[in-house]
């Protein structure tokens, strides 16, 4: 499966304002909703709901990408997302609202970079992840 790359910018920039309003709020429900929307995007990002409103709303207006990406890196970023707003989340909600605020800085940085400039930390990850893994294959 491969992915319209600005549609994963869009839920970056979706991201980035749910983000922006747990830290504003402090709200452990509302990082927990990010948290479920990670979860469902890491299942299948096509099924993920900000690709749904992407591809209902936005798409029509933009037409065909001009390139597409794999699914695999951005599984594995939205992974990552899930953890940190779980994390974040769970801080929020059971009084270790530093935890909570640090996750969710974390995960708020992440969104920005890949909705302003296109820079996805966890797919970076995941590519310097396998190389590693291949490396070491290869020396055994």
């Amino acid at each position: 499966m491969e992915l319209d790359p600005r549609g994963q910018r869009f839920a970056a920039a979706l991201t980035t304002v749910v983000i922006t309003l747990v830290l504003v709020t402090g709200s452990g429900w509302l990082a927990l909703a990010q948290a479920v929307v990670f979860a469902v995007a890491a299942w299948n990002p096509r099924r993920g709901p900000y690709s749904l409103i992407f591809r209902a709303v936005i798409l029509p207006r933009l037409g065909p990408p001009a390139e597409r990406e794999p699914a695999a890196p951005v599984r594995f970023a939205q992974l990552v997302g899930f953890t940190f707003l779980a994390v974040s989340a769970l801080g929020y909600l059971s009084g270790v609202t530093a935890a909570g605020v640090v996750a969710a800085a974390l995960g708020l940085l992440a969104a920005f970079l890949n909705a302003a400039f296109g820079l996805c930390l966890g797919c970076e990850a995941y590519i310097l992840i396998r190389r590693l893994k291949y490396r070491n294959a290869e020396s055994v």
